[in-house]
């Protein structure tokens, strides 16, 4: 028996068809899907992404922040952290601290250190440890990092904190502060821009873009907002989020391209607030919250209508998750928690690309139950064919699935 479902996926909807067990063979359009199989079937060919726990034995938490070339930086209840791309290769950068951030051979993240927390940089190993406090500041801490520049922020004894950017070592510093802001703080750097976010009162944050200087700052905050932040640069964009007029009041995921008039409202359908923490290759990363879903990990392709929702990549026990670093391959970070009211043990996962499974590819899965999730409507053929002889049966009526769930 064949069964059409003609454009039953509402934006941000996850549909699902109880189908029996029997194979079935998927076609959709080159759409930004998302397929998962809560059964027990066999996978012919594998979804979009595999979700791998990273949490390493003997450990209680764990989250992942960055990603680069396989290599991925976090933390977790024993210190900061290096996995090789599993959980059973990963080395401990230093006890206590976080690796907020890897590019090529660099990682960058802080501890503390005495009463003081410090700014480090890593070159793949703990005994490669730099300390990048710069003189006149107590305290620093690295937040970012890509092609021998890291960014971060530091408080200047007996003041303010300030952005900094550094070459590889303490003495390197900048202070990128810009004149007229209160306190200021640099997340991400990329082809020689840097982005993070200032305070020009103290009731209110604006997104900022760097090149280099104090001086070159470019204030990203767009008309309509009270609130923004950056946390992600790559190429020509710029992801964070904010708030004011233009949302309602409530946080929305955002994208620039170099201006606060270039602004991209991220947000999906069926989320009520989302942030967007990374960016690369044109796709940008983060979450998204609704009371009816909780926190999800979100991917996007450059507007809020290609939206791809990660977290039914995730085992089941998992019911929040947050995705915060992406790389050039399209695998993604970040980590996952098993209540919803506090992601915190949490576990770090790598939502790791299968690059033979695209938007628009045949799948044959043998499930119990299928879910698809989407964000645009959408036209899927689902095909009963016979086991042994592989081939479609003809066309005999036409079914309407249920209602989505949720």
């Amino acid at each position: 028996m064949r069964v059409k479902v003609c454009s039953v996926l509402a934006a941000g909807k996850i549909c699902t068809a109880l189908l029996g067990v029997v194979p079935i063979a998927l076609i959709a359009p080159a759409r930004d899907m998302a397929f998962s199989q809560t059964g027990t079937g066999t996978v012919a060919q594998a979804p979009l992404f595999t979700a791998i726990d990273l949490t390493p034995s003997g450990s209680t938490s764990s989250f992942a922040r960055g990603i680069s070339g396989g290599r991925i930086v976090g933390g977790g209840d024993k210190g900061a952290w290096l996995w090789n791309g599993s959980p059973d290769m990963v080395d401990l950068l230093y006890p206590g601290g976080a690796a907020e951030a890897i590019s090529g051979g660099e990682e960058v993240g802080w501890a503390q250190i005495g009463d003081r927390w410090h700014a480090l940089l890593w070159h793949g190993s703990a005994e490669s440890m730099v300390d990048l406090n710069p003189g006149g500041f107590s305290d620093a801490k690295a937040l970012g990092t890509s092609g021998g520049e890291q960014v971060g922020t530091g408080l200047q004894i007996n003041r303010d904190w300030h952005a900094l950017l550094w070459r590889g070592s303490a003495a390197s510093a900048v202070d990128l502060h810009p004149s007229g802001f209160e306190f200021s703080q640099a997340s991400a750097v990329s082809g020689g821009q840097q982005v993070g976010w200032g305070a020009p009162t103290q009731n209110t944050e604006h997104a900022l873009l760097w090149r280099g200087s104090a001086t070159s700052v470019v204030d990203l905050n767009p008309p309509g907002y009270d609130y923004s932040a950056a946390a992600g640069t790559s190429g020509e964009q710029q992801v964070g989020w904010g708030d004011g007029r233009a949302t309602g009041g409530l946080t929305h995921a955002l994208l620039w391209r170099g201006s606060a008039a270039s602004v991209v409202d991220l947000n999906p359908a069926g989320f009520d607030i989302s942030q967007a923490h990374a960016t690369s290759g044109g796709q940008q990363v983060g979450w998204g919250y609704s009371q009816a879903t909780g926190r999800h990990a979100l991917l996007w392709r450059g507007s809020a209508a290609r939206a791809v929702d990660l977290h039914v990549f995730l085992p089941a026990a998992f019911v929040t998750s947050t995705a915060t670093g992406i790389d050039s391959n399209g695998d993604i970070v970040g980590y996952a928690g098993m209540s919803y009211t506090d992601s915190y043990p949490s576990h770090a996962f790598l939502w790791k690309r299968n690059v033979s499974a695209k938007p628009g590819s045949r799948l044959t899965l043998d499930p119990k139950e299928l879910k698809v999730s989407g964000t645009t409507p959408v036209e899927l053929i689902l095909t009963f064919r016979s086991q042994s002889t592989a081939r479609p049966c003809s066309n005999e009526s036409t079914t309407p699935v249920p209602p989505p769930r949720g």
